[in-house]
């Protein structure tokens, strides 16, 4: 099983919007050097929905033989389409990742019978583990505990990214899973009570900009060291909240430049960081001594 703190990797881009191939070696050094536990290359905060399947691909790739093996990579492989996911799931699995993250269907609003269906599909195309993953506030789709509870009965799926910060379903979803099934969050604010209550690590955003933070963060809170794993979130709770005054990856991308780990590239229909938010998420960096 996969636990602890996993980057939701951004994808480095030039101001063209290609993708900077010798940044994204440095971010994948970075956060083997810094700790992270491990890389989700290509998910929904490395900018998936715009990137053509050559470059998904290729990042996969990229990420796969720069980590050699040091941590495990988690593919970004989710689709509105079952056989657009199947083909990014397969050939993820040839380049060698160790696990899959795919998203719910976006915009298709798919049933939960049809939801179950999408990813048994899948996992039963491709023999390789399996994450699901939930965040309806991007998608406009849901999958309720029950769909995912139905969903950990069936062979490759091993684990779900419960973003919606919902603690309450999270601990649904942690006293009803299945040995060997793990349960992420996919909130930083929330994480380290998902992670208290049994959970099992967290995807996220912050660690693009502090990943040794982070990867402290879900240790203490794995551990059960609930007054400082909670010491440590508020201290980060400021950079948490800058990461979403526009839509991600948008300040998180913003903030990496301003770290000087990459150029300012961000692919449309994004576009990069609001003049009026520059100073929120400066100020954000500085409480956590990032610059």
């Amino acid at each position: 099983m996969i636990t602890g703190s996993s980057v939701a990797l951004v994808t480095p881009m030039h101001s063209n919007g290609d993708v900077d191939w010798e940044n994204l070696d440095k971010l994948v050094d970075m956060h083997v050097d810094k700790g992270t536990d491990s890389i989700v290359a290509v998910g929904t905060t490395g900018e998936s929905a715009t990137l053509n399947c050559d470059e998904h691909c290729q990042v996969i790739k990229r990420v796969v033989e720069r980590v050699a093996g040091k941590i495990p990579v988690i593919a970004g492989t989710g689709a509105n389409s079952t056989a657009e996911a199947i083909e990014l799931t397969a050939e993820a699995k040839a380049v060698g990742a160790d696990a899959c993250l795919l998203v719910t269907p976006y915009y298709n609003k798919p049933t939960q019978e049809g939801l179950y269906q999408h990813y048994k599909a899948i996992a039963e195309a491709v023999d390789i583990p399996q994450i699901l993953y939930n965040v309806p506030g991007r998608t406009a789709c849901d999958m309720q505990p029950a769909t995912a509870l139905r969903l950990a009965a069936v062979p490759n799926i091993v684990g779900i990214k419960e973003a919606t910060g919902d603690i309450d379903r999270a601990k649904e979803l942690i006293a009803n899973a299945p040995e060997g099934f793990a349960i992420y969050s996919g909130d930083d604010e929330t994480a380290v009570e998902l992670m208290l209550a049994g959970g099992h690590g967290n995807i996220s955003v912050t660690a693009n900009v502090a990943p040794a933070e982070m990867a402290r963060l879900c240790a203490l809170a794995m551990n059960g060291e609930a007054e400082e794993a909670r010491n440590l979130n508020q201290s980060l709770m400021q950079l948490h909240n800058s990461m979403f005054v526009e839509s991600n990856p948008i300040p998180v991308k913003w903030a990496m430049a301003e770290m000087g780990w990459m150029g300012y590239g961000i692919r449309l229909p994004l576009t990069v960081l609001a003049d009026e938010y520059h100073e929120t998420v400066r100020e954000a960096m500085k409480s956590c001594d990032l610059i």
